[in-house]
Formats: C-alpha cells, sequence, structure tokens
C-alpha cells in the first residue's frame, strides 16, 4: 500500500510554465503562434450550481448550469504578428511609428530653423526642452520669439535669435521602413479572431496537453514598471467549435 508520503514510479506531476500555442481558425492559411518567453498560464474551468432546496438547510440536489473556461497567459516576448492575431485581427503592417525621445541639438546661430536627424521620415513633433532646465519650450504657427518654436511638416525646428546656442532636446515620432504596426480601425462589434488554444506541460518524461479548439482573447494588457521587465498578458475565453466540441485533456497517466 503507497502511503501518504510515498508515491509510484507512475505518478505525474507538473512543474514550470510549459508552452503555449495559438493558431488561428476564422482564416486560412494561418501561421502557428507560439506565446515566448511564458511566465505563467492560468485556465479556469467553471460553473454556475443550481441547488434545489426543501425544508431543510442543506440542498437536496445540486446540478450544473452554465460553464465556462477562462485562460490567461503572461509572456515576455513582444510580439506583433502574436498581439495582432489573437486580439486586434486587423491589417500588420511593415513599417514601425518609433518615437525618438530625447534627441540633442543646438538652437541655431542667428535663429533660424534646423532639421532632426530622422527628418526625411519626420511623423509628429513631441516637444523641445531646454538641455539645462528640462523647462519645455512652446510651440507657435509662426515668429517664434525667445522660448519659442515653430515645425514643420518635413521635421525642421524654427527658433528665434534669443535661443541662439542654446542645448536643446527634441522628441518627436518617425515612420521607421522596418519592424511592425497594426492598424486599429473601428470594427463593428461581434468581430473578433477565433484561434485553437495547445497547451503543453512537461515533467519527468510525462506530459499534460489541454487544447481548446475555439478561442476569443478578452483582454490583452501591456503592463510596464520603473525598474523591471514588461509582461504582457493576454486573458481568453472558450467555446464550442462548429462541430460542438471544447478541446480535449490529454495525460500520461
Amino acid at each position: 500500500m503507497v502511503s501518504r508520503e510515498e508515491f509510484s514510479p507512475m505518478t505525474q506531476f507538473a512543474f514550470g510554465s510549459g508552452a503555449l500555442y495559438a493558431v488561428r481558425t476564422d482564416i486560412s492559411p494561418t501561421t502557428p503562434l507560439r506565446f515566448g518567453a511564458l511566465q505563467d498560464v492560468q485556465i479556469d474551468f467553471s460553473s454556475d450550481l443550481k441547488e434545489l432546496y426543501g425544508q431543510g438547510q442543506y440542498a437536496l440536489a445540486l446540478a450544473r448550469g452554465k460553464s465556462k473556461i477562462e485562460g490567461k497567459a503572461k509572456f515576455a516576448q513582444v510580439n506583433g504578428a502574436l498581439f495582432n492575431g489573437l486580439f486586434f485581427g486587423q491589417s500588420l503592417g511593415t513599417t514601425q511609428l518609433t518615437v525618438v525621445p530625447n534627441e540633442a541639438g543646438t538652437g541655431p546661430a542667428g535663429g533660424g530653423s534646423l532639421s532632426v536627424v530622422h527628418a526625411s521620415a519626420f511623423q509628429a513633433d513631441l516637444g523641445v526642452v531646454y538641455a539645462a532646465t528640462g523647462a519645455p519650450l512652446t510651440r507657435v504657427s509662426s515668429s517664434p520669439t525667445t522660448g519659442q518654436y515653430t515645425v514643420s511638416a518635413g521635421g525642421s525646428y524654427g527658433f528665434a535669435l534669443g535661443d541662439a546656442g542654446a542645448a536643446l532636446v527634441f522628441s518627436y515620432s518617425y515612420l521607421a521602413t522596418s519592424g511592425t504596426e497594426i492598424a486599429i480601425t473601428n470594427q463593428p462589434m461581434g468581430q473578433s479572431p477565433v484561434f485553437q488554444a495547445v497547451f503543453v506541460e512537461q515533467f519527468n518524461g510525462k506530459q499534460l496537453t489541454l487544447q481548446l479548439n475555439a478561442c476569443v482573447a478578452a483582454k490583452l494588457t501591456l503592463p510596464t514598471k520603473l525598474d523591471d521587465w514588461a509582461i504582457p498578458e493576454l486573458d481568453f475565453r472558450a467555446q464550442a467549435d462548429s462541430a460542438g466540441n471544447i478541446g480535449s485533456l490529454s495525460l500520461s497517466e
């Protein structure tokens, strides 16, 4: 007889975060996606219980009502294809809107204008401050005075004679020719990507595999911290597929 403190060699345990894959099922063909640097996964199976009472304090019978499967995955790899494929489901471009937060520059001699480094792909001004104090300059449409500046569509900044030689810091955005960009548009209600989720956990040669045939993402979280890694989180729920199947749970034991 096996005591509470002892385990059979056939006993299965689970350790670590496992691996999580997703494959969109509402479009074809589709590229499978893996949650990179997976931190943890939580899958909750829950049901409403309907209770039947007589005159006693405790239920005479219990029956399941509505049931649901909810999942949460935290992963460190930031992946535009995964974000778009599982949550947004919109067009995915090959450019990147890039922000330059602190580009150093000097007020042009005698007043006048200067162009930022990425002026050829300039998108939008995000402000100018004095490097020494951090005090912001004020943007005006024309004829700047000391402490003011103008900006043209081509990334050319104009300053007054009083700011000649001043150490400045520029912030702006430009469009890089490589990267990923998700065009977020106002889609009709009810429209969302549908994907199959496959979760795998292995330990000591034994495996647990949970496959959910049709899932829809409920929330995408992009958290940041001052001195720690950003760990995005995707929350999703499972539904029956077109054949009425939910999925399967496979184990070595």
